[in-house]
């Protein structure tokens, strides 16, 4: 541990100096302009920022609470108690829980000597993360519920973590890099983010979650799995006789889940797979159609110019 970092964090910060001089709760304008106590990474990261962290204030109880982004509490000394998903949990130093932004939690007040840092992370930071990850294990099966599921599931991942060495060492550089920025750190952050993430799936057999997904979560993360391995010949039929499920029954819990077509989310990744070769190949138009899987050319220019705002030809021009 890195004791300078930790005389740092163990200084009071002025709200903790205000809830001990005052015995206040918590100021629910600091954190949320909402009714409900959902906290608002508005209030912590600036527009251009994706992830930052953050000290958990000390010596007040947190009530039922959400937040509009993802967050990890990692305990860098001390430990925490807090219920989630209406289970009590008690997190050790070293350990780790990564919540989606529909779980609820409360937390009990901390002492002094109970430092926890929160990472906060906006969703689509998950976007550069998920080049990194196969989605055939928990931790991504967590991401895609938390920025692809609508039905408003609560998820967490408690990861008992504290004598992995490479995590424990992970962790210490973002925290650093985030603290102490430089020119580099924004690059170094993403990298190491994603290092992290690989990590916790390595040791996912330290982890523990809340329940297993639902039947809906299941078969909405495997239709997206379906769609991202076969977007030229994908057929909502086929999908439907691999899942035991009426096609139509299929549609629907889609269509709820993502608030898009089984239609609508293949056209879109044949779209994104489109683009990718017309910036990445010299390939001819018409076999990127066909290879992506259209049999129609100018369908497939019409629904392209309408995403993109430029035809297939312009948009290679000026690549």
């Amino acid at each position: 541990m890195n004791q300078e970092l930790l005389s740092e964090l163990l200084q009071l910060t002025d709200e903790e100096k205000d809830i001990l001089e005052q015995q206040t709760k918590v100021s629910k304008n600091l954190y949320t302009s909402k009714t409900n106590f959902i906290i608002e990474s508005e209030k912590f990261l600036s527009k251009d920022k994706m992830i930052m962290v953050r000290k958990h204030t000390r010596f007040v109880d947190f009530p039922l609470h959400k937040h509009d982004y993802i967050e990890v509490n990692y305990v860098y000394n001390g430990e925490l108690q807090q219920t989630v998903g209406g289970r009590q949990i008690t997190l050790k130093k070293g350990e780790l829980l990564l919540l989606n932004q529909h779980i609820e939690h409360e937390i009990k007040a901390c002492d002094r000597e109970d430092i926890v840092i929160n990472f906060i992370i906006r969703p689509a930071f998950f976007d550069f993360i998920f080049s990194y990850l196969s989605s055939e294990n928990i931790v991504s099966d967590f991401l895609l519920s938390s920025l692809y599921n609508n039905t408003q599931n609560g998820q967490f991942l408690y990861f008992k973590v504290s004598e992995v060495e490479a995590i424990q060492e992970l962790i210490g550089k973002i925290i650093h890099e985030i603290m102490y920025p430089t020119t580099f750190s924004e690059s170094a952050i993403k990298l190491y983010m994603g290092l992290f993430m690989i990590e916790l799936i390595k040791n996912s057999d330290r982890v523990e979650r809340k329940e297993e997904a639902s039947i809906t979560h299941y078969l909405v993360v495997e239709s997206l799995k379906y769609i991202e391995d076969h977007y030229k010949e994908a057929s909502l039929y086929e999908l439907a006789e691999q899942l035991n499920q009426s096609h139509y029954g299929l549609s629907k819990t889609i269509k709820k889940a993502t608030s898009r077509t089984f239609k609508e989310l293949l056209q879109e990744r044949r779209l994104d797979k489109a683009k990718e070769l017309l910036q990445g190949s010299d390939l001819p138009i018409a076999l990127i159609v066909e290879q992506v899987g259209y049999d129609n050319i100018s369908y497939f220019y019409r629904i392209f110019k309408e995403k993109y705002g430029r035809t297939p030809k312009e948009f290679r021009m000026n690549k």
